[in-house]
């Protein structure tokens, strides 16, 4: 399976790095790194259904499972399992639901027409399946689409990384987090990464 990079990606390390000290700092420590498309929808919004609530390495274990179980993690693997060995690689009774209304989804989502919708189109979209919310669907635009501008407020990681970084440690309002990204247009999706990786070096792949 082929990775992508994004074409933008020095470009808006650039400018991040002009007007933020705080992700210059971040960009210099991680230069040899990027967003990555792994260029498979269903894969991605799959990914993203088993990290709902749960900690990343939690979401590894699972993911790895599923890997071992499926063989390959496509919609026709996640329709011929049965509910038990998908319950058994440790997804909860409600994602193995979301994971199947995915897998039925699939043939019908006419992705190749959403290069020319805008973000929130596209959320709208994807927020009609069962199981997809915001934040999975952010995760879509970012890790499948790789748009540049989205920020997923609901996103614990970023949540942390902001508390870390601009507020010594201290959780701010949605309204004070939203305010500050907006210094970082049109490359939020860019500093939301690198505030991830100050969490976790190693990037997670969607």
């Amino acid at each position: 399976m082929s990775r992508e990079s994004p074409v933008y990606w020095p470009q808006a390390c650039a400018e991040l790095a002009a007007h933020d000290a705080v992700l210059a700092d971040l960009i210099a420590r991680y230069p040899a790194v990027s967003l990555v498309s792994r260029g498979d929808a269903f894969h991605t919004l799959a990914r993203s259904i088993v990290g709902q609530q749960i900690s990343i390495k939690a979401a590894d274990t699972i993911w790895t499972r599923l890997n071992l179980a499926l063989g390959e993690i496509n919609s026709e693997q996640v329709l011929s399992c049965s509910v038990e060995t998908l319950r058994a690689c440790g997804l909860s009774q409600r994602k193995v639901e979301y994971l199947a209304d995915l897998a039925r989804h699939a043939g019908h989502l006419n992705i190749a027409q959403w290069r020319e919708w805008g973000d929130e189109d596209i959320i709208r979209e994807l927020t009609q399946i069962r199981g997809i919310g915001r934040w999975s669907a952010e995760m879509f635009l970012m890790f499948y689409m790789l748009r540049p501008n989205v920020l997923p407020l609901d996103d614990m990681g970023l949540i942390k990384g902001i508390a870390l970084h601009y507020h010594a440690g201290e959780r701010r309002p949605r309204s004070e987090l939203a305010t500050l990204a907006a210094t970082w247009q049109p490359w939020r999706s860019v500093a939301t990464w690198y505030l991830w990786r100050s969490l976790d070096p190693v990037p997670v792949e969607y």
